[in-house]
């Protein structure tokens, strides 16, 4: 009896080892059919358990300037009379390198584009050649802000006229908009989607060019019930980060008003997490704004980046001072949570000049030119943009 329980156990194990060595050899024959070495799937399946562990992280740069004003001396300075044409691309020169390197660029338009048969004129009422926006597009510029307190001066002609400009040199505009309802701008950068939305103060008077309707959808005035909401609005559309461009403030002032301060910080607790500023024509302070474990930043204004506004036609010499800021981004996918890495900021100043009869614009990278990054500056300029760098330096928070 013994002998039988046995054998069972016996006949059973041996069972047990054929159908292990079956098993074996058939798992073997259908990887090696299919191109698989049994031995890799097993380290495919630790690489993906190791990239499961590795946190998901995505950067993006994002660049940001002032004023971009075109008055009458730069228009005639862009123009060829043995061509006519206008060509404005030579001011960005020194500066393009900074602007089209950024994933995303964004820039002040403070002019309109109504067309040569309204007669190009600059101040009080703005109306460029488009050939402007062409040289915005040859910078690197992917974003215009056209809210700003000159953006009817030539009417709702000018401002429709503007925005399809804007489109056809492949660029895009907020806080200015032909339709009701128009979408809030989210960007997909990097796999990031920024946020971005425009207000300006007002329109020196120019309202009356459009109805109550039409101005309601049209221009983006400053209201902080209306801006609270788009706030809102582009988070509920899956905005990770939120930028705003303020036109606000007063002219010429070199500390930002009580009322930007109170907006500003407003703006973040609503939820935006960068400002930044214009309409001052010249540099304001930033701020590194901590709220809930979190580094927003606010620069209340970026100066003019390229205007004819200077010590020789408005007795201001900061007039002729700017700065580009760049800003670093960062969302790690497995918390979720976007927030900014880094700014870094690059002082400008409009050098002009003249070559033979014609006056020239150009934006100068000032910490460039002081290290020696253009010999044929002449010293009276090297005076000028250290004097510049440190003003405008002097003003701005790191983080």
């Amino acid at each position: 009896m013994k002998k039988n329980k046995l054998l069972a156990i016996l006949l059973a194990l041996l069972a047990a080892f054929v159908t292990f060595l079956s098993f074996s050899f058939n798992k073997s024959v259908y990887f090696e059919k299919n191109g698989t070495n049994i031995n890799d799937v097993q380290e495919t399946k630790e690489e993906v358990v190791a990239e499961e562990k590795e946190e998901k992280i995505a950067t993006a740069t994002i660049v940001a300037t002032g004023d971009i004003m075109f008055h009458l001396p730069q228009i005639r300075a862009g123009y060829d009379s043995k061509t006519d044409i206008y060509d404005f691309k030579n001011s960005f020169e020194y500066v393009k390198k900074y602007i089209d390197s950024a994933d995303l660029a964004l820039g002040n338009f403070e002019t309109v584009t109504a067309g040569r048969e309204h007669g190009f004129k600059g101040y009080p009422n703005f109306n460029a050649p488009k050939e402007t926006l062409e040289a915005l597009k040859y910078a690197g510029y992917d974003i215009i802000s056209t809210a700003n307190n000159h953006c009817l001066d030539q009417g709702k002609k000018g401002l429709i006229s503007t925005i399809d400009a804007i489109q056809e040199y492949g660029l895009k505009n907020i806080g200015t908009y032909k339709e009701p309802n128009s979408p809030i701008l989210i960007e997909n950068v990097n796999d990031i989607n920024i946020g971005l939305l425009s207000y300006t103060y007002g329109c020196n008077g120019m309202e009356y060019c459009l109805t109550d309707e039409e101005l309601s959808y049209m221009v983006n005035v400053t209201d902080e019930e209306k801006i609270k909401n788009d706030i809102q609005r582009a988070k509920d559309e899956g905005a990770d980060i939120v930028a705003v461009f303020m036109h606000w403030g007063n002219e010429y002032q070199m500390e930002p008003s009580p009322e930007q301060l109170d907006l500003g910080e407003k703006m973040v607790q609503w939820g935006v997490n960068i400002v930044f500023g214009s309409h001052p024509h010249v540099v304001q302070k930033s701020e590194i704004v901590a709220y809930r474990g979190k580094n927003d930043f606010v620069i209340y204004s970026m100066g003019n980046f390229l205007s004819n506004q200077r010590r020789e036609t408005t007795n201001n010499k900061y007039t002729e001072d700017g700065i580009i800021v760049s800003i670093d981004i960062e969302k790690n996918f497995s918390t979720g949570e976007t927030v900014l890495k880094n700014v870094k900021y690059i002082p400008t100043w409009v050098r002009r000049y003249k070559d033979g009869q014609k006056l020239k614009y150009e934006i100068i990278p000032i910490e460039e030119f002081m290290n020696g990054g253009d010999n044929k500056i002449d010293k009276e300029s090297l005076d000028k943009i250290k004097e510049s760098f440190d003003n405008t330096f002097s003003k701005m928070s790191q983080l």
